[in-house]
């Protein structure tokens, strides 16, 4: 018997989850935080960049990113705060952009991120078994580079997966149509005093088994930059710490965070837009 990569073994585990042909995803997320890097300077964005500017030829800045941490527990019912410390706050953030616009690397002294977004509009989402093997990869890259300047091993915080979903309201008569969960609000499709509701906004919060993580899902209205139309954002994210700071238990923690955003976004909508979306199982 041969020897399955794990990568095989997770297209095994997938097939038993909720999955589409053609979601309405526009965008997804791996996020790793983790404690500042206290010789990383300036210079040294430029120094990455040399590494992979064949691959991510433009480069932005941007505002730095500051820890959200998810708490459990009793630590979960205090007021929530930004974990930060003026001689460790980030002083950029670099984003290092690939010729397709479509993704990018987010790097600060305490961050390191991977975007996929759809451009052009009519661009599908590439699915995560091709997006986890090229984080990998980037992050690899990353890492090396890290220990050949000396400027020390990560050691991780918190992670984040995020996928951002644009729903189109053509041929919908209201909110309601498009999300079973909500068919109880006032103005739903049973019995209301009250007319169906022309907007509407929601957060929803799920601590994970084990305190793996905590996933929030959100919905609400918004105009599309690339075309101006109305669409319901529907955006999934699960933030939490692996149980080390190596990339294989970095991997594992998305795996398994992956699954529940799949699990969630089956619930939150209907069987008529999985129709739509062409679910596989």
């Amino acid at each position: 018997m041969r020897d399955v990569s794990p990568l095989e073994q997770m297209r095994s585990q997938s097939l038993a989850l909720p999955d589409f042909d053609e979601p309405p995803v526009v965008e997804t997320l791996l996020d790793v935080a983790f404690t500042p890097l206290a010789a990383w300077r300036i210079p040294h964005f430029g120094l990455f960049w040399q590494l992979i500017k064949s691959d991510y030829p433009q480069v932005e800045d941007q505002p730095p990113i500051l820890l959200q941490r998810e708490r459990f527990g009793e630590a979960a019912d205090k007021p929530t705060t930004f974990e930060f410390q003026f001689l460790q706050q980030p002083e950029a953030r670099c984003w290092f952009i690939s010729n397709s616009q479509s993704q990018l690397i987010q790097l600060q002294n305490d961050r390191f991120i991977l975007n996929w977004r759809k451009i052009p509009a009519e661009e599908r989402y590439p699915h995560y078994d091709s997006i986890r093997p090229n984080f990998e990869f980037e992050w690899s890259r990353f890492f090396d580079f890290l220990t050949r300047e000396s400027l020390g091993i990560p050691e991780v915080q918190q992670c984040e997966i995020q996928y951002i979903n644009h729903i189109e309201l053509s041929g919908w008569q209201s909110f309601t149509d498009l999300f079973d969960p909500l068919t109880g609000w006032p103005g739903g499709r049973g019995a209301s005093a009250l007319p169906k509701p022309h907007d509407m906004a929601m957060t929803t919060t799920y601590v994970l088994p084990d305190n793996r993580g905590k996933m929030r899902v959100s919905l609400q209205p918004a105009i599309r930059n690339v075309d101006g139309k109305p669409v319901i954002q529907l955006s999934l994210l699960v933030r939490g710490k692996p149980e080390l700071s190596s990339t294989a238990s970095i991997l594992e923690w998305f795996d398994g965070a992956r699954e529940w955003l799949l699990k969630a976004f089956a619930e939150f909508t209907t069987e008529k837009m999985h129709i739509t979306w062409k679910r596989r199982d």
